[in-house]
């Protein structure tokens, strides 16, 4: 992740154009760059702000660096490791993803998911299973059977009473038949597609996927839910606490929602109360979420809330109790919102095979497909079932240089299906076709299929500037990644002798600020407050004083210790910091005193309390020192009078 990351950083600040006929803008070492390649690189990053010389200067300055760290790899020879072709070629197989699909195709398939995308089914299900590539015989005995069932069903027969009896879905055990709410994107696409074209109470045609037959009994359709925004108040309850702590957490939550009930404002008591710190800071507030971001019982209860500033009773999940409120209702997006992350989930789809199949079909138009089945025939009985065993072996006089098929000017010969066949050998199994003949035909359209995509792939280069682009692109980013982690994230992270030296150069730029060591105890009134200040001086440990002031509510007292800053903890700066027990403060409707064991100075942070900064730091360090040494071992010059030419037009 690391590097594709960095990869695409360095998308932003390098592209490879035809700059034949450019005016050289920069020379590194002896290797002139262009100005079309240095103008391409610049409108990326400054769309329509007007600019400056100095604007220009600045970027050719990381442009240089930039430059002078790909001259730097390719003399040490990173371009040529067998490693990196490899790498390298597994991008390439990725980026050419997009050439290869039907482009009008993809876009009737995103806009079909967006449709559907406005509303959940909620549907049950009955399946005969039968493998995607079984006999026609097989075949006809499990649509017979689902036929059959489909019938039953229609003349009045309890669908998930004959779903328990009939339903080769584990899961039917224990749900009926019944898959709950689904949306787009959720289900196999031919599944999606019958229950979406299936009216509410009826039960589907028989449908076919991957994995039998279905029927398919459509019992709800409501609008999709969108996102919400909602504040919560957390109380820790669960199996690693005592059934008392879990009691108690249970008293403690109630306790907080009638005060609510009784008018008590949500993000206080959150603030307060809540032991989710992340986001009782914020009132209680968390981020925007959908189906499937939280867990189920804080999801129902969160959709279930209809107006803005409702609150939920409360409920229990695997983290404990919580309350929440309701604070914003966040629609599914518009179509141009959404369109590239539909796109992405159909290229991940089976659906994605749709726009590839047509895709195919186009290229063997485009560059004249033409296919000799008769030289396909004595592949039927060349093969046999050893085949599946993985010893099979070409007969070494069968003759083999017949053409299967031509592709534009390309000639695939018998003893190509040949070699195809042996390297898949491994991964055939006797169960995927029944016969032989079944058997080389499928093979036979994989093979071909796969050949016209790669002879349109090795193409894409001369028919596409943009994709030679991001080709070159990844190269130079693999080779900077390779030598910026010698020289920089790993050098950072394992050297320890230079990290302490660092650390100990800048330490005082990391300081702790004034902090106590003590305790800060917070009571629901004053008269509490008292008897616990007065429980505290006589030295009665912590736990003793929660037990004891909390036997009839859990939020009588709230007690923090720690080695604590005012930053941290802002009720501090209420407080003389003196060493002792202070004097009780009335402090946003709680009774405040705390207990000071140790007053501490400012001080540095230890290297152990900020590692990770140090390294980042230290990794700035080495990168620039790096750049100096590159300076100065490279030499190079800028052409000013053509650099100023250069727009964001």
């Amino acid at each position: 992740m690391k590097r594709i990351q960095f990869i695409l950083i360095l998308l932003v600040i390098s592209s490879v154009v035809d700059a034949q006929k450019d005016k050289v803008i920069l020379n590194v070492a002896g290797s002139p760059i262009y100005k079309s390649e240095f103008e391409y690189v610049f409108r990326k990053n400054n769309d329509d702000t007007a600019i400056t010389n100095q604007d220009l200067d600045n970027y050719m300055e990381l442009f240089i660096n930039y430059k002078l760290k790909v001259k730097e790899a390719e003399d040490m020879g990173l371009d040529t490791v067998p490693g990196f072709v490899k790498e390298l070629d597994g991008y390439r197989n990725q980026l050419a993803i997009p050439y290869l699909r039907d482009s009008e195709v993809t876009e009737e398939l995103i806009k079909e998911a967006y449709q559907r995308m406005q509303s959940e089914l909620r549907a049950s299900h009955i399946l005969v299973k039968v493998a995607s590539d079984a006999t026609p015989e097989d075949t006809l005995v499990a649509y017979k059977k689902i036929i059959a069932i489909r019938k039953e069903i229609i003349s009045g027969s309890d669908f998930a009473k004959i779903a328990r009896l009939n339903s080769q879905d584990p899961s039917v055990k224990t749900n009926g038949g019944d898959l709950g709410y689904f949306t787009v994107f959720q289900m196999v696409y031919d599944f999606e597609t019958a229950a979406y074209n299936t009216p509410v109470t009826e039960i589907s045609q028989p449908v076919r996927t991957r994995f039998g037959y279905h029927l398919i009994y459509v019992t709800d359709k409501r609008q999709a839910r969108g996102d919400v925004k909602v504040a919560h108040i957390l109380i820790l309850a669960n199996d690693k606490r005592t059934p008392e702590q879990n009691e108690k957490a249970k008293m403690k939550i109630y306790e907080i929602y009638n005060q609510i009930g009784n008018g008590a404002d949500f993000g206080s008591m959150a603030r307060k109360y809540s032991d989710d710190k992340g986001s009782a800071a914020k009132g209680g507030e968390l981020p925007l979420f959908g189906t499937g971001k939280m867990v189920p019982e804080f999801e129902n209860a969160a959709f279930s809330l209809k107006e803005v500033g409702d609150v939920s009773e409360p409920f229990q999940s695997q983290f404990g109790w919580h309350i929440i409120k309701l604070i914003e209702v966040d629609k599914i997006g518009s179509f141009e919102e959404l369109n590239l992350q539909i796109e992405k989930k159909i290229k991940r789809d089976s659906r994605g095979q749709l726009s590839k199949k047509a895709f195919v079909n186009e290229l063997k138009k485009e560059y004249k497909y033409k296919e000799y089945p008769e030289n396909i025939e004595p592949f039927y009985t060349w093969v046999d079932t050893m085949y599946y065993s993985g010893i099979w072996k070409p007969n070494p006089n069968w003759d083999t240089g017949k053409t299967l098929f031509v592709i534009g000017k390309k000639k695939y010969t018998q003893k190509d299906f040949i070699d195809y066949l042996l390297r898949y050998m491994s991964k055939a199994k006797r169960g995927e076709n029944k016969t032989i003949h079944a058997s080389i035909d499928f093979r036979f359209k994989k093979y071909s299929d796969n050949a016209v995509l790669n002879y349109e792939k090795a193409k894409l280069e001369d028919k596409y500037p943009e994709f030679k682009a991001l080709m070159n692109e990844y190269h130079d980013g693999i080779l900077l990644f390779e030598l910026s982690d010698e020289k920089i994230w790993n050098k950072a992270a394992s050297d320890s002798i230079g990290l302490e030296a660092f650390y100990q150069k800048n330490k005082d730029k990391y300081m702790w600020p004034k902090r106590i060591d003590g305790v800060i105890y917070r009571s629901i009134d004053e008269k509490t407050a008292g008897q616990v200040r007065k429980l505290v001086k006589e030295r009665l440990p912590i736990d003793s004083i929660l037990n004891l002031v909390n036997q009839n509510s859990q939020l009588n007292l709230l007690v923090d210790s720690a080695l604590m800053s005012a930053e941290e903890y802002p009720v501090l700066k209420e407080f003389n910091w003196e060493f002792g027990i202070s004097d009780i403060h009335k402090i946003e409707g709680q009774f405040v005193f705390i207990k000071v064991k140790e007053l501490r100075k400012p001080e540095p942070k230890t290297l152990d309390e900020i590692k990770g900064l140090i390294i980042t730091e230290y990794q700035t360090y080495l990168e620039q020192e790096w750049i100096k040494e590159l300076r100065g071992k490279y030499s190079y010059e800028i052409n000013t009078e053509v650099l100023y030419t250069v727009t964001n037009n």
